[in-house]
């Protein structure tokens, strides 16, 4: 990480990209260095992915985002198709 970043914000940068939150990774990255929006992603996507590399155990892991609501819309669509198909063969 760049020396001109404080010890402190440096951790809480890291601690952002281990949380998977890149958008307060580069908003403390900006606040701690002045740098423009393009300069800070850029420097936290490479960070990311040297932390990446370097402790993968650090990050959170992902979770499934299918869930109930995915589940019940999928039922809900198999119901329409159902009734769609028998009304239009059966009558």
């Amino acid at each position: 990480m760049s020396d001109d970043i404080p010890e402190d914000s440096r951790q809480q940068i890291a601690d952002a990209i281990f949380a998977e939150n890149k958008i307060l990774a580069i908003k403390l990255h900006r606040e701690a260095t002045g740098q423009g929006l393009a300069e800070s992603k850029e420097f936290i996507e490479k960070l990311s992915d040297e932390l990446r590399e370097k402790s993968p155990e650090k990050f959170k892991p992902l979770q499934n985002s299918a869930g109930c609501g995915s589940s019940a819309l999928f039922f809900f669509a198999a119901l329409g198709g159902i009734a769609y198909y028998a009304s239009t063969v059966i009558g």
